[in-house]
């Protein structure tokens, strides 16, 4: 699989490290309690088809990058970087 870094081109996947899903750019307010927090930690949905996932450009240019991807056939949509998609 390559991902298209906007800054460095299409790369090889080895050079990024898969850090999750994209809802880790989105943590609840401290007011929203502790129900929201926990939710925000440990609660995953189990995607089936395009999934949005942030990546680390480890080996490369050290961005961090929001990826649309299918995940049953490995497709890549859309690569952006993560300041650019920030909520």
């Amino acid at each position: 699989m390559r991902l298209n870094c906007p800054l460095c081109g299409p790369r090889d996947v080895r050079e990024f490290t898969y850090r999750g899903s994209s809802k880790l750019m989105s943590r609840p307010d401290p007011l929203e309690g502790h129900e929201a927090f926990h939710d925000y930690v440990h609660l995953r949905e189990n995607v089936v088809g395009e999934n949005e996932e942030l990546w680390h450009h480890h080996m490369g240019c050290s961005s961090w990058l929001v990826v649309v991807r299918n995940v049953s056939t490995h497709d890549v949509i859309s690569v952006k970087r993560a300041k650019e998609a920030a909520r």
